[in-house]
């Protein structure tokens, strides 16, 4: 029986327990690979921690650096900008001044400047004979206009044409038209005095009253006056007289003049022909 084992029984066993140690060493290799994964997915998420804070920290350094800047702006003292001053406020730190013939003639040249030649220019100046005697603020426009018109009792009995005036009185509204024509009661006596302003009547309405009858004394804007003048409706031919409201400002200080809409119809009134009637010495020119 021990010849049938051989001699090889040996060699199976030893056959038998290296198999035994392949196998146990097969089984450390395959956890250490198991175990590896795990090791890289943790590197993995601390570079992705790492990079994360490195970000909240440059944001942190940034925001810093912007709150450092506005800082430095809010305590820098601001410049302030000069506010350019009102004409109001211009007028009410100067004393009132009687306006003067040279006051409208510089306002002439001002304006036509850009809008004419040079030789249209120089036919645009007024003589001294062109001017009335100009108020003094002391007046009334009564006493104003009996210095200036002595001889009005025997003009306005002339005076018979229609759609024309005698005297004309030039203002900046319709409030100051209706004051200026309550003031007139002591000097006009038996004229007529028409208002001459767009609130109250339309302009094809206005030029059939002043076609009907005989009118001596006509108050108003220059924007419905010079409208007037273009239909037709008022001529100049009469015209003997024009008083300017100069010197009267109204609740903001402002002239008739230096209203910037009222300026531009009164420069259109004067080129509608009396600037022509003061060359031609048949318009005199007063300023109140």
């Amino acid at each position: 029986m021990g010849d049938d084992l051989g001699d090889e029984w040996w060699q199976h066993e030893d056959a038998c327990e290296s198999e035994e140690e392949t196998e146990q060493e097969k089984q450390p290799t395959e956890k250490t690979k198991t175990e590896t994964k795990p090791e890289k997915r943790k590197r993995i998420t601390e570079k992705t921690v790492k990079a994360k804070k490195k970000k909240s920290e440059q944001t942190e350094c940034v925001t810093a650096q912007k709150k450092e800047t506005e800082d430095e702006k809010s305590t820098k003292p601001k410049k302030k900008r000069k506010k350019k001053k009102t004409i109001t406020e211009v007028l009410a730190t100067s004393e009132p001044k009687p306006g003067s013939p040279a006051d409208l003639q510089n306002l002439v040249t001002q304006y036509f400047s850009d809008k004419r030649s040079v030789i249209e220019q120089e036919e645009l100046k007024l003589q001294d004979s062109c001017f009335l005697s100009s108020n003094d603020l002391t007046h009334s426009l009564s006493s104003y206009l009996k210095q200036v018109c002595p001889k009005w009792a025997k003009i306005q009995k002339q005076h018979t044409g229609k759609s024309s005036v005698v005297l004309l009185i030039v203002c900046s509204s319709a409030l100051r038209t209706i004051e200026l024509i309550k003031q007139l009661t002591t000097f006009k006596g038996e004229a007529k005095a028409v208002k001459l302003f767009a609130k109250h009547i339309k302009i094809e309405e206005q030029v059939k009253l002043l076609q009907k009858g005989v009118t001596h004394i006509g108050v108003g804007t220059p924007g419905r006056i010079s409208a007037l003048i273009e239909k037709e409706g008022l001529n100049l031919q009469a015209l003997k007289y024009v008083v300017l409201d100069w010197n009267w400002r109204d609740q903001k200080l402002r002239r008739m003049v230096d209203i910037p809409e009222i300026k531009l119809d009164f420069m259109k009134l004067l080129e509608n022909g009396i600037l022509n009637g003061c060359k031609d010495d048949k318009v005199k020119i007063g300023l109140f």
